[in-house]
C-alpha cells in the first residue's frame, strides 16, 4: 500500500468518525461520570502510523480518550469550561501545552488538574491522591512556560479554563505513558477483569466502576493467610483496625471518601467472593500499610434490567441497592 494511498484512507476514517459521534457536545448539567464515559462508546480507535498525529479543535466541554494535539480557539467568551482525559487502567496522562494566547490579568485561566472533578466531587479523593489537594493544580497563570508538560498519577486528568475574548486559545498535546503499578483508576468499560498489586507501599488504591455491575474477588492476597475460610462480612465494625484489606464501596459519586462500604475482607482469599451492586459507582478499594506485597484480582460485569428489578424489591440496604 503507497503512502499517498494510506494517508487518504487514515483521512477518510478520520471523517468517518467525525460524522459518528466525535461532534457531540456535553451540556454543562449533563456531566456525570456516566455520561462522559458514553462518549467513548462512539469514539473510533484510531491506529496511526508514528509520523501521523490525531488532531481536531477542543470544545469547552469535552471528552478524550485519545492521544493526539487538540486546539480550542474561543468564537465568544468561554467562562466555565472543562475537557476529561481517560486512558486504559494501566496507563497516565501526559499533558502539554503550547501556543498559549489567554489574558491572565483579565481573568483567563488554564489549569490541569492531576484527576476528575464532577459535581463538587474529586477522583481520587484527597485520601488516596499521593498529593495535597494544592500541589494537584497546574496554573498555567501561576507556573507560565516553567511546567509546559504535566503527568497524571492515575488513567484520568482534566483541564479547566476560561477565556473571555474571541479568537485567544491554546493547543494541548496529549499522550499515554505506561503505568506499571496502577493505582486510582476509573474503568472505561461496563465489563472486564483486573489485577490491582500494591508493592510495600503505605497507600490506598481504588479502582472505579461508574455502573451497577456484579462483582467477583478471584484471588486476594494481603501478605499474610490468617484465615483461608474468610468470608465477605458487613463493615460494622468492619477492618478498619488492620492495617491491609479491601473494601467494596457503593455510591453514586465519584469520591470514594463520600461512598458508603458495602463489604470488608480483612484475610488473604483463595476461593471466589461475589456481590451485586445496584449503586451507580461501585469502588475496589485495596488499603495497604506498606509492610507487605498486596494483590487483588477481580472480575466485573453489568447488571441486566431483570437483575436491578429483583435487587430493588429484595431492598437490602438504604443508601444503594446490594444483593
Amino acid at each position: 500500500m503507497s503512502v499517498k494511498f494510506r494517508v487518504q484512507l487514515y483521512c477518510l476514517l478520520l471523517m468517518l468518525s467525525a460524522f459518528k459521534g466525535e461532534s457531540r457536545y456535553l451540556q454543562e448539567n449533563e456531566v456525570t461520570a456516566e455520561g462522559l464515559l458514553s462518549l467513548l462508546n462512539s469514539e473510533v480507535k484510531r491506529e496511526l502510523s508514528e509520523d501521523l498525529i490525531y488532531r481536531r479543535p477542543l470544545r469547552c466541554l469535552d471528552m478524550l480518550s485519545v492521544e493526539g494535539q487538540f486546539t480550542f480557539a474561543a468564537e465568544r467568551p468561554q467562562l466555565n469550561c472543562a475537557a476529561y482525559f481517560i486512558a486504559e487502567p494501566n496507563e497516565v496522562i501526559n499533558i502539554e501545552y503550547s501556543a498559549v494566547d489567554i489574558d491572565c490579568h483579565r481573568g483567563d485561566f488554564l489549569k490541569v488538574f492531576d484527576g476528575w472533578f464532577l459535581k463538587g466531587e474529586k477522583f481520587p479523593s484527597n485520601e488516596d491522591h499521593p498529593a495535597p489537594l494544592s500541589e494537584r493544580y497546574v496554573d498555567y497563570c501561576d507556573t507560565g512556560v516553567l511546567r509546559r508538560t504535566i503527568r497524571s498519577s492515575q488513567n484520568v486528568a482534566m483541564i479547566f479554563f476560561r477565556i473571555h475574548a474571541p479568537e485567544s486559545g491554546f493547543t494541548i498535546t496529549v499522550k499515554k505513558l505506561v503505568n506499571p503499578f496502577p493505582c486510582n483508576i476509573i474503568s472505561q468499560t461496563r465489563e472486564g477483569s483486573f489485577t490491582m498489586v500494591i508493592p510495600h507501599q503505605h497507600t490506598n488504591c481504588s479502582f472505579s466502576i461508574v455502573y451497577p455491575v456484579e462483582i467477583e474477588i478471584e484471588e486476594l492476597s494481603l501478605g499474610r493467610r490468617d484465615s483461608n475460610d474468610a468470608s465477605v462480612e458487613r463493615s460494622i465494625p468492619g477492618c478498619g483496625g488492620a492495617g491491609d484489606f479491601v473494601e467494596l464501596l457503593g455510591g453514586n459519586g465519584v469520591d470514594t471518601s463520600k461512598m458508603l462500604p458495602v463489604a470488608d475482607i480483612c484475610y488473604s482469599l483463595n476461593g471466589p467472593a461475589q456481590m451485586k451492586v445496584g449503586c451507580d459507582n461501585t469502588v475496589m478499594r485495596l488499603v495497604s500499610s506498606g509492610k507487605f506485597i498486596n494483590r487483588v484480582a477481580f472480575q466485573y460485569r453489568p447488571l441486566d434490567h431483570h437483575e436491578l428489578q429483583k435487587i430493588k424489591g429484595n431492598n437490602v440496604e438504604d443508601f444503594c441497592l446490594i444483593e
